[in-house]
């Protein structure tokens, strides 16, 4: 299988990289998280222009069709620049409205084409107060009324809930898992927003009798809502990848500078083999991330199950290790707010725990058809 990126994509790379690398730097990034509202609209509409939120949308909608790998390609760049602009809960809630609703739409497609020029922003619910990793565990309830539906519940730790103009939200009807769209400025609705401690944002939606739209047949919602999170957790994959990058670039020039017995411990065999570590991890993490995006789109459930779960547990592994490394190279200096180590370990803690840790993601795959056979 080939995982080298095509001339296009690294062509895109490269210039959102150099957009980052100039516009995007740490002391620009902690300006930003300290603002009221966490996120920058110079900087989303520079990814406008740049086409990123254009990139998953399809071209009859005004975008560019992108396919997994694209958007492996942009979640990677991210992450290596810990950007907390809301583009992850955008491109996964562009990708619930293809799945679930059907693109071509109308009113669906009028969203797409929204999203497309950057005008509006979205956001998937994935989880209620109750529900940890689990997608169903779904106590909103959906009604029917005479103009759509009426949700009432609670959604919590919604990421950029509060920066979205619309939510893409599960909720139980007539016994079903249904999936909805409500608009940021229905009746009934409330939006708790805070930042959270990797400087993201996130938000706690109630739902009073929230008017509503349902997506899609009510019948799928279960599997559809499953393949979302799926997607959604590949691109937190392909982000951590990037940060994991970051963060060894980072420890990398860090013994570089910090001397001890007057000469640099990045000449200390002990500390490079450590470092040699650091790198294979992130590269058996990127390997498996790499092979997620291929198997996304595969006609085979399970065969898309098993491979977003592999990439999931061999991520989160990474992201520890290389974290709790890069902090104990950089001595006191690595838990402080000061350098960027202490904020892309924060990150990287906080993906290793959304949509289903090491643990939850390790019994889904042992739990697919297979592996009892296979393991003995």
């Amino acid at each position: 299988m080939n995982f080298n990126f095509t001339e296009e994509q690294q062509q895109l790379a490269d210039a959102l990289r150099r957009y980052l690398d100039k516009n995007y730097g740490f002391e620009a990034r902690q300006a930003i998280v300290k603002t009221p509202a966490g996120v920058s609209d110079q900087h989303w509409n520079a990814f406008v222009e740049l086409g990123l939120t254009a990139l998953p949308v399809p071209a009859a909608q005004g975008g560019f069709d992108g396919a997994p790998f694209d958007m492996l390609v942009v979640m990677q760049e991210l992450g290596r620049a810990l950007v907390v602009e809301p583009y992850w809960a955008t491109a996964v809630g562009v990708e619930a409205l293809k799945l679930a609703g059907g693109a071509a739409e109308a009113e669906n497609a009028a969203l797409l084409e929204r999203v497309a020029s950057g005008e509006i922003k979205l956001a998937a619910a994935f989880h209620e107060p109750q529900s940890r990793y689990d997608l169903f565990s779904l106590e909103t309830q959906a009604k029917e009324t005479g103009d759509g539906f009426a949700l009432t519940g609670t959604k919590s730790v919604v990421q950029h809930g509060a920066q979205a103009d619309h939510w893409i939200v599960p909720a139980r009807f007539a016994g079903e898992v249904a999936l909805f769209v409500v608009a940021r400025d229905a009746h009934g609705v409330e939006v708790g927003d805070y930042r959270t401690i990797d400087g993201q944002r996130a938000a706690t939606l109630t739902f009073k009798e929230a008017h509503a739209r349902r997506l899609g047949d009510a019948h799928a919602g279960a599997a559809t809502w499953e393949k979302i999170a799926d997607y959604a957790t590949f691109l937190l994959c392909a982000e951590a990848v990037g940060a994991m990058d970051a963060l060894n670039h980072a420890t990398v020039e860090y013994t570089k500078t910090r001397q001890q017995f007057g000469v640099p411990i990045a000449r200390f065999q002990a500390l490079q083999h450590r470092m040699a570590e650091m790198l294979i991890h992130a590269e058996q993490a990127r390997s498996l991330t790499y092979l997620a995006a291929a198997r996304y789109s595969s006609e085979s459930a399970d065969e898309r199950r098993r491979a977003i779960s592999a990439a999931k547990v061999r991520v989160g592994q990474a992201a520890r290790f290389i974290g709790q490394q890069a902090v104990q190279l950089h001595g006191g200096m690595g838990v402080t707010n000061e350098v960027a180590a202490a904020h892309l370990f924060k990150r990287l803690a906080i993906i290793e725990t959304t949509l289903g840790d090491v643990d939850h993601h390790l019994e889904r795959f042992a739990s697919l058809p297979g592996f009892a056979q296979a393991a003995a």
